[in-house]
Protein backbone atom coordinates (compact mmCIF):
# COMPACT_ATOMS: atom_id res chain seq x y z
CA UNK A 1 0.00 0.00 0.00
CA UNK A 2 1.61 2.92 -1.21
CA UNK A 3 -1.05 5.65 -0.50
CA UNK A 4 -4.07 5.85 2.55
CA UNK A 5 -6.59 8.33 1.70
CA UNK A 6 -9.47 9.02 4.26
CA UNK A 7 -10.30 13.10 3.16
CA UNK A 8 -13.33 14.96 4.64
CA UNK A 9 -13.52 18.60 3.53
CA UNK A 10 -16.87 20.53 3.46
CA UNK A 11 -16.97 23.67 1.74
CA UNK A 12 -19.88 26.53 1.37
CA UNK A 13 -22.84 26.69 2.32
CA UNK A 14 -26.43 26.22 1.86
CA UNK A 15 -27.12 25.23 -1.90
CA UNK A 16 -23.48 25.90 -3.30
CA UNK A 17 -22.52 23.21 -0.11
CA UNK A 18 -20.47 20.72 -1.63
CA UNK A 19 -18.60 17.78 0.52
CA UNK A 20 -15.12 15.63 -0.34
CA UNK A 21 -15.50 12.78 1.79
CA UNK A 22 -12.95 9.89 0.41
CA UNK A 23 -11.45 6.80 1.99
CA UNK A 24 -8.94 4.42 0.12
CA UNK A 25 -5.94 2.31 0.22
CA UNK A 26 -4.05 2.03 -2.73
CA UNK A 27 -1.77 -0.37 -3.55
CA UNK A 28 -1.26 -0.49 -7.45
CA UNK A 29 1.24 1.59 -8.30
CA UNK A 30 -0.76 3.21 -10.96
CA UNK A 31 -4.30 4.97 -10.18
CA UNK A 32 -6.95 6.77 -12.01
CA UNK A 33 -9.60 8.73 -10.88
CA UNK A 34 -12.66 9.32 -12.98
CA UNK A 35 -15.54 11.67 -12.10
CA UNK A 36 -17.53 14.52 -14.06
CA UNK A 37 -16.63 17.87 -13.81
CA UNK A 38 -17.02 19.52 -10.25
CA UNK A 39 -16.92 15.80 -9.09
CA UNK A 40 -13.96 16.55 -6.40
CA UNK A 41 -11.46 15.44 -8.40
CA UNK A 42 -8.87 18.18 -8.59
CA UNK A 43 -9.49 19.13 -4.80
CA UNK A 44 -8.81 15.43 -3.65
CA UNK A 45 -5.05 16.15 -5.44
CA UNK A 46 -4.16 19.06 -3.86
CA UNK A 47 -5.41 17.55 -0.35
CA UNK A 48 -2.65 14.85 -1.24
CA UNK A 49 0.00 17.78 -2.40
CA UNK A 50 -1.07 19.86 0.36
CA UNK A 51 -2.71 22.85 -1.66
CA UNK A 52 -5.80 22.11 0.60
CA UNK A 53 -5.98 21.40 4.67
CA UNK A 54 -9.17 18.91 5.11
CA UNK A 55 -11.54 19.43 7.89
CA UNK A 56 -10.67 16.18 8.84
CA UNK A 57 -8.91 12.58 8.50
CA UNK A 58 -5.66 11.80 7.71
CA UNK A 59 -2.99 11.23 4.37
CA UNK A 60 -0.47 8.74 4.67
CA UNK A 61 2.28 8.12 1.59
CA UNK A 62 4.81 5.34 1.80
CA UNK A 63 3.67 4.62 5.42
CA UNK A 64 4.43 8.51 5.70
CA UNK A 65 2.06 10.93 7.65
CA UNK A 66 1.28 14.32 5.53
CA UNK A 67 -2.26 14.80 6.97
CA UNK A 68 -3.59 13.78 10.41
CA UNK A 69 -6.21 15.93 11.72
CA UNK A 70 -6.36 14.33 15.04
CA UNK A 71 -2.72 14.64 15.54
CA UNK A 72 -2.57 18.78 14.18
CA UNK A 73 -0.29 17.46 11.29
CA UNK A 74 -0.07 19.06 7.56
CA UNK A 75 3.28 19.04 6.19
CA UNK A 76 3.60 21.72 3.73
CA UNK A 77 3.93 21.00 0.23
CA UNK A 78 7.49 21.03 -0.42
CA UNK A 79 8.08 18.56 2.76
CA UNK A 80 5.33 16.01 1.63
CA UNK A 81 8.01 14.57 -1.39
CA UNK A 82 5.20 14.73 -3.59
CA UNK A 83 5.29 15.62 -8.07
CA UNK A 84 2.50 17.40 -8.93
CA UNK A 85 1.68 18.52 -12.89
CA UNK A 86 -0.85 20.66 -13.11
CA UNK A 87 -3.70 20.47 -15.75
CA UNK A 88 -2.32 23.51 -17.62
CA UNK A 89 1.68 22.91 -16.56
CA UNK A 90 1.40 25.90 -14.62
CA UNK A 91 4.95 26.65 -16.32
CA UNK A 92 6.32 29.96 -15.36
CA UNK A 93 6.17 32.09 -18.25
CA UNK A 94 9.22 34.42 -17.59
CA UNK A 95 11.52 31.08 -17.35
CA UNK A 96 12.75 28.79 -19.53
CA UNK A 97 12.77 25.19 -20.14
CA UNK A 98 16.15 24.68 -18.38
CA UNK A 99 14.87 27.38 -15.62
CA UNK A 100 11.33 25.77 -15.19
CA UNK A 101 12.88 22.23 -14.59
CA UNK A 102 15.35 24.10 -11.64
CA UNK A 103 12.82 26.39 -10.32
CA UNK A 104 11.55 22.75 -7.90
CA UNK A 105 15.32 22.94 -6.52
CA UNK A 106 15.64 25.91 -5.98
CA UNK A 107 15.15 27.30 -2.01
CA UNK A 108 13.50 30.61 -1.75
CA UNK A 109 12.16 32.86 -4.54
CA UNK A 110 14.51 33.24 -5.85
CA UNK A 111 14.69 32.20 -9.82
CA UNK A 112 17.30 29.85 -11.07
CA UNK A 113 19.67 31.70 -12.96
CA UNK A 114 19.20 31.60 -16.83
CA UNK A 115 23.21 30.18 -16.63
CA UNK A 116 22.47 27.03 -14.33
CA UNK A 117 23.66 23.94 -15.12
CA UNK A 118 22.67 21.33 -12.64
CA UNK A 119 23.03 17.47 -13.05
CA UNK A 120 19.37 16.69 -12.10
CA UNK A 121 18.00 19.31 -14.71
CA UNK A 122 20.84 18.00 -17.37
CA UNK A 123 19.56 14.64 -16.57
CA UNK A 124 15.65 15.33 -17.28
CA UNK A 125 16.32 17.65 -19.86
CA UNK A 126 17.99 14.79 -22.04
CA UNK A 127 15.41 12.36 -20.40
CA UNK A 128 12.70 14.29 -21.87
CA UNK A 129 14.30 15.11 -24.93
CA UNK A 130 14.13 18.48 -24.57
CA UNK A 131 17.83 19.71 -24.60
CA UNK A 132 17.26 21.49 -27.90
CA UNK A 133 14.55 23.23 -25.98
CA UNK A 134 16.39 23.98 -22.97
CA UNK A 135 17.02 27.78 -23.79
CA UNK A 136 13.28 28.33 -24.94
CA UNK A 137 10.31 29.53 -23.39
CA UNK A 138 6.94 28.32 -22.64
CA UNK A 139 5.33 30.29 -25.26
CA UNK A 140 8.07 28.49 -27.68
CA UNK A 141 7.21 24.94 -27.20
CA UNK A 142 4.15 22.54 -28.34
CA UNK A 143 1.70 21.41 -26.43
CA UNK A 144 4.06 17.96 -25.97
CA UNK A 145 6.92 20.15 -25.23
CA UNK A 146 5.45 21.47 -22.37
CA UNK A 147 3.43 18.59 -20.88
CA UNK A 148 7.16 17.27 -20.91
CA UNK A 149 8.39 20.47 -19.04
CA UNK A 150 5.87 19.94 -16.34
CA UNK A 151 6.67 16.22 -16.10
CA UNK A 152 10.35 17.16 -15.94
CA UNK A 153 9.97 19.47 -12.92
CA UNK A 154 7.72 17.35 -11.08
CA UNK A 155 10.68 14.60 -11.29
CA UNK A 156 13.65 16.54 -11.06
CA UNK A 157 12.62 16.36 -7.51
CA UNK A 158 13.05 12.70 -6.81
CA UNK A 159 9.01 12.58 -5.40
CA UNK A 160 7.87 9.50 -3.74
CA UNK A 161 4.52 9.61 -5.74
CA UNK A 162 3.45 11.73 -8.72
CA UNK A 163 0.19 13.29 -9.12
CA UNK A 164 -1.08 14.23 -12.45
CA UNK A 165 -4.77 16.29 -12.71
CA UNK A 166 -6.04 15.90 -16.03
CA UNK A 167 -2.36 15.77 -18.10
CA UNK A 168 -3.70 15.07 -21.27
CA UNK A 169 -6.91 17.45 -21.36
CA UNK A 170 -4.92 20.39 -23.37
CA UNK A 171 -3.99 18.38 -25.97
CA UNK A 172 -4.94 17.09 -29.26
CA UNK A 173 -6.27 13.29 -29.33
CA UNK A 174 -3.13 12.25 -31.92
CA UNK A 175 -0.91 13.98 -29.66
CA UNK A 176 -2.64 12.84 -26.30
CA UNK A 177 -2.26 8.89 -27.50
CA UNK A 178 1.52 9.92 -27.83
CA UNK A 179 2.06 11.09 -24.79
CA UNK A 180 0.02 8.33 -22.92
CA UNK A 181 2.52 5.75 -24.31
CA UNK A 182 5.44 8.16 -23.11
CA UNK A 183 4.12 8.62 -19.76
CA UNK A 184 3.22 5.09 -19.27
CA UNK A 185 7.26 4.22 -20.13
CA UNK A 186 8.42 6.57 -18.03
CA UNK A 187 6.21 5.53 -14.38
CA UNK A 188 7.28 2.32 -15.86
CA UNK A 189 10.91 2.59 -16.03
CA UNK A 190 10.65 5.14 -12.59
CA UNK A 191 8.49 2.66 -10.65
CA UNK A 192 7.35 5.97 -9.25
CA UNK A 193 3.60 5.54 -8.28
CA UNK A 194 1.24 7.60 -9.87
CA UNK A 195 -2.24 9.12 -9.04
CA UNK A 196 -4.18 10.72 -12.38
CA UNK A 197 -7.46 12.18 -12.82
CA UNK A 198 -9.33 12.50 -15.78
CA UNK A 199 -13.06 12.52 -17.28
CA UNK A 200 -11.69 10.69 -20.33
CA UNK A 201 -12.15 6.85 -20.11
CA UNK A 202 -8.95 6.20 -22.21
CA UNK A 203 -6.81 7.30 -19.74
CA UNK A 204 -8.68 4.49 -17.51
CA UNK A 205 -7.83 2.39 -19.68
CA UNK A 206 -3.90 3.64 -19.87
CA UNK A 207 -3.33 3.58 -16.86
CA UNK A 208 -6.01 2.08 -14.55
CA UNK A 209 -4.36 -0.56 -12.52
CA UNK A 210 -6.96 0.84 -10.22
CA UNK A 211 -9.60 2.69 -11.48
CA UNK A 212 -11.90 4.70 -8.65
CA UNK A 213 -14.91 6.89 -9.88
CA UNK A 214 -15.63 10.06 -7.87
CA UNK A 215 -18.63 11.58 -8.30
CA UNK A 216 -20.32 14.51 -6.09
CA UNK A 217 -17.48 14.53 -3.78
CA UNK A 218 -17.99 10.39 -2.88
CA UNK A 219 -16.00 7.40 -4.04
CA UNK A 220 -18.73 5.46 -5.59
CA UNK A 221 -16.52 2.67 -7.16
CA UNK A 222 -12.96 1.24 -6.81
CA UNK A 223 -12.00 -1.20 -9.25
CA UNK A 224 -8.70 -3.09 -9.51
Amino acid sequence: MWLELDVHHHLGHGAQAFTLDVKVQLSAPRAVVLGPSGAGKSLLLKAIAGLLRPNHGHIRLAGRTLFDGAQGIALPPQARRVGYVFQDYALLPHLTVRQNIAFGLTRGWRNPPRSAHQPAVAHWLAAMQLETRADHYPHQLSGGQRQRTALARALATEPAALLLDEPFAALDAPLRAQMRIELAALQQRLAVPMLLISHDPDDAQAFGDCVLRLDGGRLVEAIA
